[in-house]
């Protein structure tokens, strides 16, 4: 048969016309499978759906500007954002053991969204339909408010789908997405900060957002936090540590061979190799130092590339014994045969779980850790070049580009105790207006923290333009960190040096530059958590079950000159991790369950446990893996300790004192993580609690 096509005739004569899309059409297009009522089963689903529709149809622009034929909220349902609300509830409430009836409000809505399925799209972008429109929004805001709870846990106080919740955190945890779709279809992801305004597609949800395929997305969750339900709970106390405090020139050097003589624009590569190493016995001193003005230092934080590889087991030892909980800090990896420079930012976080906590006299066990790659290197033109006064080291006529490894973007979300969801992003990064940039302001971290190697982090500067986007809409906490030798080298012609090696910027209080004063080796600055109200512009009512940090005190860290006490060059190996950081993910997701049951629903905590364990059957139906030997021994470990604790008329602080109080044989091990993380829970459980009560 003959494939010759007569190219005299115009193409319209040669091809079939292309169909209109309708909303079936562009679904199977894009998730691979037709509309149906499996989607009912699963509201991550459901919210995919209809978000793809309400955003390719334009529809939601009749929520912000309603005409005569769709008014809005609907004037027939009395009380819209209530029923929304109820049926979410129930439908919660169904989704635990599929026994009952979907809610009314969820059936009549989709039954109207089906008859419509192959309606063409711009007939509803025309509003022509607006039963149709009404159903898509209805079931969208019934959706995402099903989806509360997921990822930053306890945004729902009741007792109707904690079983649920649970599967949606282990589904969450496992595969970086809400959604039973591949996520190379598509992926939904938690909303943790509604945008303060704005009418945009992301202003119609307040619980998910739906994202493109393309980056890697892994959800974590290490419950650290301060114990307490008091407002001192909800502080932190960040050490910054502008290291290395000098950069010479020769700390960059070229590639060998990797200049490329092009006719208009020379370029090749570079790599920084710090020669000042970090000073352990400096930082104990500092640290020291810092807890002498507050009654302990919570996180560490160090700019871009601060520390070699190879310095971060006994790094992280130094803090375990001065009672720091967390760690932030620009991690380099030095150029192998064959192999480029890697640049990343390591989280690490101590399975104490505690901030406050004494310090210890050993390093304890190995840190949970969260590694977030750079995704696009520094190019170094002759204007920087010349700022920086590095042309003894890199010619100013050549375009010099950083020597990194980059791998696939892939983005690393970390959800703290208070409900406190963390993202960083290493310097160059924060400048990216890209796919990652938009899933940052989709979900809406509570923090970002930007290691950068940079020069004075000053207002009329690159990075506070990068950081005021962000804390603007969404809303988020904007933190950067420059090393002080950078800062020092970054003399532009005509212009004096600066000292401000960090740049503070939230919704609160707007901006703080932070500078290093002389004789000082780090700053500590104190940030305080209050609530934070979620708002949508679908008419729904707004909710005060959110959180947002704003700065309030910076001190200056100056160690006295005398030396002393021991030193931590060499620092012991701390015990093996009993759980790597997505296991604990997954038992935290599984322990937020049991404080919200033993709260609302004593009744559930048998199901909800046998729920946890290997072989349940859900599982195989979402597709998720089964837990290891190691997390379906703690997951039974969990189910014993509530059934020892949680007995008739126990109150949550008897359970919480349980927790703390118990002191299995042979610490550390997996009873004492397991308790820690149950313990955190119901501490955060019941600090909710309190607030709402106030």
């Amino acid at each position: 048969m003959s494939t010759y096509q007569d190219r005299s005739k115009p193409i319209s004569d040669q091809t079939e016309p292309t169909p209109e899309p309708t909303p079936e059409s562009m679904w199977q297009a894009l998730a691979g499978r037709p509309i149906s009522e499996q989607l009912l089963e699963w509201p991550a689903d459901l919210f995919a759906l209809t978000n793809v529709i309400l955003g390719r149809s334009e529809v939601y622009r009749f929520v912000l500007s309603p005409t005569r034929a769709m008014e809005w909220p609907p004037a027939r349902i009395r009380g819209w954002s209530d029923k929304v609300e109820e049926a979410s509830r129930q439908w919660s409430g169904w989704l635990d053991n599929r026994h009952g009836a979907l809610p009314d409000l969820l059936v009549q809505k989709w039954s109207v969204f089906c008859e419509r399925a192959e309606l063409p799209i711009k007939h509803l972008a025309a509003g022509s339909d607006p039963q149709m429109c009404d159903a898509l929004v209805t079931l969208h805001a019934i959706a995402d408010e099903t989806c509360a709870g997921l990822g930053v846990a306890l945004d729902r106080s009741d007792s109707k789908g904690c079983v649920y919740r649970a599967r949606g955190r282990e589904l969450l945890a496992r595969t970086g997405s809400l959604s039973r779709i591949p996520s190379h279809f598509l992926r939904v992801l938690p909303k943790v900060r509604t945008p303060p305004t704005g009418t945009s597609m992301r202003s119609l949800s307040r619980y998910a957002s739906l994202h493109d395929p393309g980056v890697e997305v892994r959800w974590y969750k290490v419950p650290a936090r301060r114990p307490g339900a008091d407002p001192r709970a909800r502080h932190a106390n960040l050490l910054l540590l502008p290291w290395p405090l000098r950069v010479r020139e020769s700390d960059f050097h070229p590639v060998e061979g990797s200049v490329q003589r092009l006719a208009k624009e020379p370029f090749g590569l570079y790599e920084f190799a710090p020669s000042e190493k970090l000073d352990l016995e400096l930082m104990r001193r500092v640290i020291e130092t810092a807890r002498e003005e507050v009654d302990s230092v919570d996180v560490v934080m160090l700019p871009e590339t601060a520390i070699d590889e190879t310095e971060v087991d006994d790094l992280e030892a130094l803090l375990e014994r001065q009672g720091v909980v967390s760690l932030i800090t620009g991690v380099r990896r030095r150029s192998q045969p064959g192999q480029l420079p890697g640049n990343w930012v390591h989280t690490g976080i101590s399975p104490r779980l505690e901030k406050g906590g004494s310090p210890l006299n050993s390093a304890g066990e190995r840190w949970f850790r969260v590694c977030q790659n750079k995704h696009h290197p520094w190019s170094l033109d002759e204007a920087q070049i010349l700022q920086y006064h590095l042309g003894g080291a890199l010619h100013p006529h050549v375009r010099w580009w950083e020597a990194i490894e980059v791998p696939r973007r892939a983005v690393r979300f970390i959800v703290l105790g208070d409900q406190i969801t963390m993202v960083s992003l290493v310097c160059e990064d924060l400048a990216q207006i890209d796919d990652v940039a938009d899933m940052i302001r989709s979900v809406g971290p509570t923090v970002v923290l930007a290691p950068l190697l940079d020069g004075p982090q000053l207002t009329s500067r690159w990075a506070a333009r990068y950081a005021s986007v962000l804390a603007d809409d969404p809303g988020s906490a904007v933190l950067t960190l420059t090393s002080y030798g950078m800062v020092q080298r970054c003399r532009p012609h005509g212009l004096d040096s600066s000292r401000v090696i960090a740049l503070w910027k939230d919704p609160v209080r707007g901006f703080r530059q932070i500078p290093l004063e002389a004789g000082a080796q780090g700053v500590l600055l104190t940030a305080c958590g209050g609530r934070a109200t979620r708002r949508t512009a679908d008419g729904r009512w707004p909710v005060d079950n959110s959180s947002e940090y704003f700065d309030v005190a910076t001190f200056q860290v100056r160690v006295r000159d005398e030396r002393g006490g021991r030193s931590d060059s060499h620092s012991e190996a701390p015990a093996p991790a009993v759980l790597d950081t997505d296991e604990v993910t997954i038992l935290t997701g599984w322990a937020e369950a049991v404080a919200e049951a033993l709260a609302h629903a004593p009744e559930q905590i048998v199901p909800l446990m046998a729920d946890a364990k290997a072989g349940a059957p859900w599982r195989a139906a979402l597709r998720v893996a089964e837990p290891s030997q190691r997390l379906s021994e703690a997951i039974d470990l969990l189910g014993r300790v509530v059934q020892e604790i949680a007995l008739p008329g126990t109150t949550y602080e008897s359970l919480i004192r349980s927790c703390r109080e118990h002191r299995p044989p042979g610490e550390p091990g997996l009873e004492t993580l397991v308790r820690r993380v149950l313990r955190s829970t119901l501490d955060q459980r019941h600090n909710i609690e309190v607030a709402e009560a106030r």
